[in-house]
């Protein structure tokens, strides 16, 4: 009898966790009109506890930014994504490489700066290497992070 109830302990606790992170990376990836019209809805308000509770490590706070805020985010979030030039894994999370020509050294320190409220639990790092014609964002954290970076971040998939 115990086996059973931890079994489908688990598989609630999974499913948890998939709808939470559904739920999350339509947050991240979606910061269209619907999308934030939706911040607002208890549906969504419930959806963000649950990714709370399964990820507490990692937990986005959606509200940390203002309307326009978000709409700029996303632009750049946009702009550093189909400009990245290449993806380096690191020992602690990835290094995302642009070329300076194509991303500004202010449009990415623009970005960082908005990240960081809403995903406090990232490490940034910004280097500007090879004289000036390599500018690189290193995202780091804790344990768990290089699985969260892939999965939000199209780690493994160029444009």
């Amino acid at each position: 009898m115990n086996s059973k109830k931890e079994r489908l302990g688990k598989v609630s606790k999974r499913r948890a966790v998939a709808t939470a992170g559904a739920a999350l990376a339509v947050l991240i990836a979606g910061g269209e009109a619907a999308g934030l019209v939706a911040q607002n809805s208890p549906a969504l308000v419930n959806q963000e506890k649950q990714v709370a509770a399964a990820q507490s490590k990692f937990y986005c706070n959606t509200k940390a930014l203002t309307p326009e805020e978000r709409t700029r985010h996303k632009q750049l979030s946009k702009k550093l994504t189909a400009q990245r030039k290449e993806i380096m894994e690191t020992e602690k999370g990835y290094e995302f490489q642009h070329s300076p020509a194509d991303i500004s050294l202010s449009e990415l320190a623009e970005w960082v700066g908005a990240e960081s409220k809403c995903c406090p639990f990232f490490d940034f790092h910004i280097d500007l290497e090879r004289e000036g014609k390599l500018l690189c964002l290193r995202l780091t954290g804790e344990e768990g992070i290089k699985t969260f970076i892939r999965a939000e971040f199209g780690v493994g998939k160029m444009r």
